[in-house]
């Protein structure tokens, strides 16, 4: 069932008010979500639906911190990439202060980082889209741009000094995630409309960039889970598509929420190299809000929760195989 699974829009569910760009959703055991805000910090909704704000100024306008990528750690910190003009991953505590964690590796500083993920052996992995043109609302966007995006690999949480780039010349790098079997590190090269891998060595170093998987034109992967099966969730930002990859690479569409007109602008911006964020987060879909990423939760890991970069809500769904327990699942 879980090979040919559809999702049906009616059956997309919401939870979450008076969020702001929540790109990144975690979800716990304990039914807690994490999702980054756009107002500088991370909203953490309980599973009575309460609201708390760590970190978040009263108005966007009141920070030039821009949270995308977050990361849960064991004593309830997280680590957030920042994609404003200090760059980096920074660690936000509890009581919402925050502190530089990583801003430069190889003495070459963190400009604009999009992804920061935690894997089970509590390795630290960062993804940065480009080195030109940094920062939110300035860079160009899509294959106009430089291929000059990288994976940077940090060995524990505490010794952020040992942070090293394994990857280097990706194309708008974005989420990436280790194999079930532990022998491929995958990520998204969102603009080059592709999965790529690399095969994982057990230092963390990476061998040849190797095609995994494409897509066609409308399809922008940006976020990337693992399910029980090994399965690939991938989310398609504009498109609004949700894919799942078979481990050989094979794939299927599970939903699309798209509008035919918007895409055609998107693809002509992508040629041209002329695309921006005014155009890429507008959102013409009828259910979904510009999706970004996806995160297994609930009893059973079976709850699909999306982030999106247009929404004030998180969306979610049923879906027929569980997904992972991601490393933090149990704090």
């Amino acid at each position: 069932m879980s090979e040919d699974f559809t999702l049906d829009l009616g059956a997309v569910g919401f939870v979450g008010h008076d969020l702001m760009r929540p790109e990144c959703v975690l979800a716990t055991r304990s039914g807690h979500l994490y999702c980054s805000d756009w107002r500088g910090g991370v909203v953490r909704i309980g599973p009575d639906g309460s609201r708390r704000a760590i970190g978040c100024a009263a108005r966007r306008e009141d920070t030039d911190f821009m949270p995308n990528g977050i990361a849960l750690l064991r004593d309830g910190s997280l680590l957030v990439a920042n994609l404003g003009a200090e760059g980096g991953v920074w660690r936000l505590y509890p009581d919402g202060h925050r502190e530089p964690w990583a801003m430069e590796v190889g003495g070459e500083r963190v400009a604009a980082a999009n992804f920061v993920w935690l894997d089970d052996r509590e390795r630290v992995w960062i993804t940065v889209m480009y080195r030109s043109n940094p920062g939110a609302g300035r860079k160009r966007l899509g294959k106009g741009a430089a291929a000059d995006g990288y994976i940077v690999l940090v060995e524990s949480v505490d010794r952020p000094q040992t942070a090293r780039i394994v990857a280097d010349g990706l194309a708008a790098t974005n989420e990436c995630r280790i194999s079930l079997d532990g022998k491929w590190l995958l990520v998204n090269e969102t603009f080059h409309k592709r999965i790529v891998r690399f095969a994982l060595a057990d230092d963390g170093s990476l061998g040849a960039r190797e095609v995994f998987a494409e897509f066609d034109d409308d399809t922008l992967p940006d976020g990337m889970t693992l399910d029980a099966e090994g399965g690939l969730w991938i989310t398609g930002i504009a498109a609004n598509k949700i894919i799942r990859v078979m481990p050989d690479g094979r794939w299927h569409l599970v939903v699309e929420d798209s509008n035919a007109d918007h895409m055609a602008a998107i693809r002509k911006a992508i040629a041209d190299g002329t695309l921006d964020r005014v155009l890429f987060y507008k959102n013409p879909a009828k259910v979904l809000p510009n999706v970004t990423s996806l995160a297994f939760g609930g009893p059973d890991l079976r709850t699909a929760y999306l982030g999106s970069v247009s929404g004030d809500r998180v969306a979610y769904f049923r879906s027929p195989v569980a997904g992972v327990p991601p490393a933090h699942w149990d704090w």
